[in-house]
């Protein structure tokens, strides 16, 4: 981990620069996955389940059954802990509707906006040996809320072919029934062309390895659309001498155990807490499971300090984080001169955790700087706007003459003449 003294402007770039995944090295195995989907459908992820997760599946849909029954093996606690969740996910994403007003702009020309949710979308839930359920609450909650008429998930089956029972529960949870057997790149093509089993969606949801990643980037060839540009999951910290240290430190870790190419960054303008923070870093690390992802992400993390505030506030704008902590007595100040982040937690106690699973807000976020043009997934996500105007006779009257002067200057006669003709018929 890396110790940075008031860094000057010029070299930012350099320090901001993410662990990335290299796509070059994966997107031909992605353009050959997706022809082979395209071709033969159902049959190309078979192949691929047995290739890449070792599984020989006979089926890719997963039964109603199997979904009704999951309940019985989920712990209470966890079923409890999720509902709790949802309840507050729920909560958080319904106060995010919106009415648009009827807008008179003269009297004769009434314009206004309705939102329509995106008819079919897919959501992509990562497998792996800590199966994301958090992820299906964070985007079939929104999916549901908006009104999406279809909305499908895919998610890569365990050695034994199955869907672990907290994916299966999360998702009866939320009412999500078109459950299928399929992960990595195979799912994505399979979601963007669709197959025998899995019907093809108008928009792509949901993180994932730099497979998953390169081939939601290659979907949008297809006309998919996708949430955002996801990669390594990263965290930046600001604390001055009223955070307290061991909380700083396990949200640091916290952060770090998401992945080797993970990040966090610690910016601070008291210097004397630094070596606090790291002395806790130590201690806490010991008792950890993940050490060997932890130990490769805090290489790739940096401590900074600035004199100045109004240049710490100033780099982490530039950084854009994806996760931003802000534990300061004038935590006022850097809420206020925020620019860019995709997702805030302010003080001692708002650790990064509580927003990854139930606080409310969604942990789907913008990485790698992006959070300086996104925003991390929202109701809005599911939902398209679509402009409404009419126009009366009075109407036209006033604006059509303006209208067939632009028209013509542009030279676009036929758009003056569809003006025109409707003025000549209100003349007689």
């Amino acid at each position: 981990m890396k110790k940075i003294i008031n860094p000057p402007e010029k070299k930012w770039e350099k320090i901001n620069t993410r662990p990335n995944y290299s796509f070059d090295i994966v997107e031909n195995t992605v353009i050959e996955i997706f022809e082979s989907v395209r071709k033969i459908g159902d049959k190309a992820l078979i192949k691929y389940a047995e290739k890449y997760e070792g599984v020989k599946l006979k089926k890719i849909i997963v039964k109603q059954e199997k979904i009704d029954n999951s309940k019985n093996f989920v712990s209470k606690r966890l079923k409890d802990s999720i509902k709790i969740a949802k309840k507050n996910i729920e909560k958080f994403h319904i106060s995010q509707k919106s009415k648009s007003d009827r807008i008179i702009i003269e009297k004769g020309i009434e314009c206004w906006q309705e939102k329509r949710p995106i008819e079919k979308v897919g959501l992509y839930i990562p497998g792996g040996s800590a199966p994301l359920f958090s992820t299906i609450l964070m985007l079939a909650i929104p999916a549901k809320i908006a009104g999406c008429d279809e909305i499908i998930i895919c998610t890569p089956p365990n050695p034994k072919g199955e869907i672990p029972p907290v994916i299966l529960y999360t998702c009866y949870l939320c009412g999500i029934s078109k459950i299928y057997k399929v992960g990595g790149a195979q799912a994505i093509a399979a979601m963007t062309f669709g197959t025998e089993s899995i019907p093809g969606v108008y928009k792509i949801f949901g993180p994932g390895n730099q497979y998953v990643t390169s081939a939601k980037q290659y979907a949008t060839k297809f006309k998919i659309s996708i949430d955002l540009p996801a990669g390594p999951s990263e965290l930046l910290i600001y604390a001055d001498e009223t955070a307290i240290s061991k909380y700083v430190a396990s949200d640091f870790l916290s952060q770090t155990e998401h992945g080797p190419d993970s990040q966090v960054i610690l910016v601070t303008t008291n210097e004397k807490i630094i070596d606090p923070i790291i002395k806790e870093i130590k201690r806490q690390i010991s008792y950890l499971n993940k050490k060997e992802f932890i130990g490769k992400s805090i290489q790739n993390s940096k401590i900074i300090y600035f004199d100045l505030k109004e240049r710490a506030v100033k780099y982490i704008n530039d950084y854009a984080p994806e996760h931003y902590i802000i534990c300061s007595k004038e935590e006022k100040y850097f809420i206020q001169n925020l620019k860019n982040a995709g997702s805030v937690f302010i003080g001692n106690y708002s650790c990064e955790s509580i927003g990854d699973y139930a606080s409310g807000t969604n942990h789907t976020l913008p990485t790698n700087g992006y959070a300086k043009q996104y925003s991390g997934v929202n109701l809005d996500s599911f939902l398209k706007q679509i402009s409404f105007q009419k126009i009366t006779a009075e109407g036209i009257r006033k604006i059509g003459p303006a209208v067939e002067i632009m028209s013509i200057a542009e030279g676009l006669d036929a758009h003056k003449n569809s003006v025109t003709i409707r003025l000549k018929d209100l003349k007689k």
